[in-house]
């Protein structure tokens, strides 16, 4: 069913899948292991190893709590916005408030090991791979 864009009822569904979208993040839901949307996360494999970037701006590093165990990382933290007394809010784009974020990565992890760097917003952890997860070259006899 096409819709116009003049449409009221295309608008009103249209705002509902937005609200749903908004909830469904975990952002606001109260939900510790979701595919939330903050903080953004990239993670990639470099060699048996994996790296994950995640976009911070605005949090200082004693604010951010970091957990690994086996397969999973888990984020946490608050974002404060403060504006100071006496102020009227004319425009209110930036989000604070806590966040928990959990990511299950493909490989079993060496939580000991990982490493963490924190500058200008982005966090950078290094998470090496468990030595008993990495393949082993399996030699034939004769």
């Amino acid at each position: 069913m096409m819709m116009s864009s003049s449409d009221p009822f295309a608008a009103l569904l249209r705002m509902q899948q937005e609200l749903e979208g908004r909830l469904a993040s975990g952002w606001v839901g109260d939900s510790t292991a979701a595919a939330g949307t903050f903080p953004p996360i990239n993670i990639f494999r470099q060699d048996h190893d994996l790296v994950a970037i995640i976009e911070l701006p605005g949090l200082d590093k004693e604010s951010i709590d970091i957990q690994a165990k086996e397969d999973t990382i888990r984020i946490r933290g608050r974002k404060d916005v403060s504006y100071g007394e006496g102020v009227s809010l004319h425009r209110r784009e930036r989000t604070s408030g806590s966040f928990d974020r959990t990511i299950a990565v493909p490989i079993r992890i060496d939580a000991d090991r990982i490493k963490a760097e924190y500058r200008d917003g982005i966090l950078a952890l290094f998470i090496p791979r468990a030595e008993s997860d990495k393949p082993r070259t399996i030699q034939i006899n004769a």
